[in-house]
């Protein structure tokens, strides 16, 4: 049990880390943590400690009682988001375009939308940020594998790696406990958060 998974919160309620029970037990006996529920209602170690438990709840125990595992914890000074590397991956690349097709400037649902290579792979262009777009599928097939301006296309910007930083994405892509949900803005990661290769 105390190797369980626990969110991380910074101070400003962002996913940042998931630790173990053992940890996140720790932040909260130093004051350095609370145990957050999803109403956000916010407990200390002393109140957390006497918050009723229910049947098949995981439970850490002591001496004298038995402690509710929690699932969420914010911390308390805390302020800053890790630095991470941006994935390259679909869901990715559709928020660097804004879910707009770099040929005909149309923004759509990632439904109607596809990758493109701006130089074609058959050409020797390399699956990388500077070289991939978001595309709907009408200008995907149209430009087929020659290049943009050879079928009356351009491109509505060059394509470069972002300069922002990812948001937290839960290990694997999985989602461990649902109290963690209404701290996630999490999209389906087994196909949006895969990362893309160059083959």
């Amino acid at each position: 049990m105390t190797n369980s998974s626990v969110l991380v919160l910074n101070r400003n309620y962002q996913p940042v880390h998931v630790t173990s029970a053992k940890r996140a037990f720790t932040l909260l006996y130093i004051g350095a943590a609370r145990v957050i529920e999803p109403d956000f209602s916010t407990f200390d170690f002393s109140s957390w400690s006497e918050v009723s438990i229910a049947a098949g709840e995981d439970v850490m125990h002591t001496v004298s009682r038995a402690i509710k595992v929690p699932r969420v914890i914010v911390l308390q000074i805390y302020d800053r988001l890790p630095r991470t590397k941006v994935r390259f991956s679909r869901l990715n690349i559709y928020a660097r375009d804004n879910s707009t097709c770099q040929y005909c400037r149309r923004q759509l649902p990632r439904t109607e939308l596809n990758l493109d290579h701006v130089i074609p792979r058959a050409r020797g262009g390399r699956t990388a940020w500077e070289n991939v777009v978001c595309c709907c599928v009408p200008c995907n097939l149209k430009k087929g594998s020659k290049l943009a301006h050879e079928v009356g296309m351009a491109l509505l910007k060059l394509p470069e790696r972002p300069r922002w930083t990812p948001a937290f994405r839960a290990p694997g892509g999985r989602v461990a406990y649902r109290e963690w949900l209404p701290f996630l803005g999490i999209v389906d990661a087994s196909y949006w958060n895969t990362e893309l290769v160059d083959d």
